[in-house]
């Protein structure tokens, strides 16, 4: 490198931002709340499962306390904890969907090592208690946790009922206000977004409600906060949707497509790049 080089590297300044909490801290508690909660390739000794689950909660525990307070830290880490044997029962139930409805899943335990959707759906189910307390900050990095992850961006805020099954997942995305029922199924590349951005639309309804037995399939596009999915509809794939649909509805997006024998085709001489 030139004399100049490094005489510019010497120069830079890092911009000092008061970041609250630990994001590694925090990483590393929610790799442990998930493995935790499946260990399935070795069922550690219980009083290693304490351990574990104790010093998950210190770090919690100690972050809360730098947003807040630690009265406040006490009583959120305490209501999370509470919550977490129901977050282990209703995600053992979702994994069951999963190997109910995909073919390709042989065993459940393929299902909560290998399926991202799963993953993701873990981590939004611990991410949207710990908003549902008042720590925004906290749930978000998780949710952008499992989206670095494996793909899936969820909002934290974003309402999921029961046996939500994304089958691959990459590129799924659900918006902050987003409202979906039990039993839906999600394929890659969906969105369930807003209309357009603005800051002022903050705390209006910005995404979409999907009702309960509904399947989207990939790359199909909802927008709309006023946009309602009705029960038991089928959105097909790559189907742009800006209005509601009623119960029972077939979405599809018509394209015009054309096959023919390519066996001694002869294409067109000129052409245009």
């Amino acid at each position: 490198m030139t004399e100049n080089t490094y005489k510019l590297i010497e120069q830079f300044r890092p911009q000092s931002i008061d970041i609250p909490i630990d994001k590694c801290e925090l990483e590393k508690v929610i790799e442990t709340l998930v493995s935790l909660m499946f260990p399935i390739c070795n069922c550690p000794d219980f009083r290693e499962v304490q351990s574990d689950l104790r010093e998950a909660a210190e770090k919690l525990h100690a972050n809360i306390a730098r947003i807040h307070n630690l009265e406040a830290a006490d009583i959120k880490t305490e209501a999370f904890f509470q919550k977490l044997p129901s977050l282990q029962q209703r995600l053992y139930k979702d994994a069951a969907c999963y190997l109910k409805f995909d073919p390709a899943a042989k065993t459940l335990e393929e299902v909560i090592i290998t399926y991202p959707g799963f993953f993701a759906l873990c981590v939004h189910r611990i991410a949207h208690e710990l908003h549902l307390l008042g720590l925004p900050l906290i749930s978000r990095l998780f949710s952008e946790y499992a989206h670095s992850k494996v793909g899936i961006d969820i909002h934290p805020a974003a309402k999921v009922g029961k046996n939500l099954f994304m089958d691959h997942g990459t590129g799924i995305v659900i918006g902050e206000t987003a409202e979906i029922g039990n039993n839906v199924k999600i394929y890659q590349g969906v969105t369930l977004g807003a209309l357009y951005v603005e800051k002022k639309l903050s705390d209006v309804k910005r995404h979409p409600t999907v009702e309960d037995n509904v399947v989207i399939y990939a790359n199909a596009t909802i927008l709309g906060g006023s946009t309602v999915i009705g029960h038991d509809s089928t959105i097909g794939g790559g189907a742009w949707l800006t209005r509601s649909v009623i119960p029972y509805s077939l979405v599809t997006n018509p394209v015009d497509v054309k096959i023919r024998s390519g066996k001694d085709f002869n294409g067109p001489f000129d052409f245009v790049i």
